[in-house]
């Protein structure tokens, strides 16, 4: 798989979100298939795996999926570029940010078995804590050896601009895809101009763009899923002329609608770092693959022009923030029963 820049680091063209090992599509797989399903990748090709300290935390506890990801990746950590998360609480606001912010990413190492993190995100902004004062932190931090770069994940261009003047930033990870194209109007542009890799999460728009969702597939435990607005019922059924047209261009090009939607994004943006996430190894190996699709030119520019043309219904948006996000649908949310 050819490689992408982020910051100054090289990674596969694709990389992979490792979120549903633990959190986000129901029922979870048992660790020992979860670790396969990453060291597949990697044999496939993939250098580039993501998680969160979060991850895990509705279905089990808070790193959950840190501990996965570590133990998949013993033994070739230094082949690959890792990348995690953290959450400030209002209190931790208060307090000292680069204790409190090392504090978090010394936890999340142990986890991950690893003395560094390649790419250290702060999962979503709190509008209580400076940002500013947060990228100084990261500064140092950076300055430690302890990660080699940093991110924001939801945010747009003004927080991004915010971040970026005082400790540049090698990341963004944002919703994209064909369904989500927010990230077109200020975000690509801003970050292709400032050397930053965009990295879409559910780039395949949990996983309507496969084909694999319909108006009878049943979400439960924490299935992000059943919060997803293009995946009410209505809006599944509404959706279906996009769905069409990328299964035409997949006929065609011997290869799946999860692919030619992967590989639309790759040739738009030359920055571009999608991690589709899966918790079947066989899904997760068929999005790797569709670095090997190849769309022209005309070809592109055909499937742009009727994607621009097709109306989405359902909107989720790239400005979240902790006091305003996705993420607060499963406060209220009661998830025992679905555990064992």
């Amino acid at each position: 798989m050819q490689k992408r820049k982020i910051g100054n680091l090289e990674v596969s063209a694709i990389g992979m979100g490792c979120m549903g090992f633990s959190h986000g599509y129901g029922k979870t797989p048992p660790k020992e298939y979860a670790i396969d399903s990453i060291r597949s990748a990697y044999d496939f090709g993939c250098d580039f795996f993501d998680t969160a300290e979060g991850y895990g935390k509705e279905m089990f506890y808070a790193g959950h999926n840190e501990e996965i990801v570590g133990e998949a990746l013993q033994g070739i950590r230094k082949n690959v570029l890792l990348a995690t998360k953290f959450h400030l609480s209002n209190e931790e606001g208060k307090k000292n940010l680069y204790e409190t912010i090392k504090s978090h990413l010394l936890e999340s190492m142990k986890r991950l078995k690893t003395d560094y993190v390649d790419l250290y995100y702060w999962h979503r902004i709190n509008e209580t804590i400076a940002l500013e004062e947060v990228a100084q932190a990261i500064a140092k931090l950076i300055k430690d050896g302890l990660i080699r770069g940093w991110g924001l994940s939801q945010v747009g261009v003004k927080y991004i601009d915010i971040a970026h003047k005082i400790t540049p930033l090698s990341a963004v990870q944002n919703i994209y895809s064909m369904m989500e194209r927010e990230c077109e109007k200020e975000v690509f542009p801003y970050c292709l101009q400032n050397n930053i890799a965009v990295v879409p999460f559910s780039p395949l728009a949990s996983g309507f763009l496969s084909g694999k969702v319909t108006t009878s597939t049943k979400f439960e435990g924490d299935d992000v899923r059943k919060f997803v607005p293009q995946l009410s019922k209505e809006n599944i059924n509404a959706n279906q002329p996009l769905l069409e047209l990328i299964t035409q261009y997949a006929n065609e090009k011997n290869s799946t609608p999860a692919q030619i939607s992967l590989a639309w994004m790759l040739h738009k943006y030359s920055n571009c770092i999608p991690i589709p996430g899966s918790k079947n190894k066989e899904r997760i190996l068929e999005n790797l693959g569709a670095w090997n699709v190849d769309l022209s030119d005309s070809e592109f520019n055909a499937l742009q022009n009727a994607i621009d043309n097709i109306t989405i219904h359902g909107h989720r948006g790239i400005e979240e923030t902790q006091q305003n996000g996705f993420g607060n649908n499963w406060k209220n949310e009661n998830f025992k029963k679905y555990k064992e």
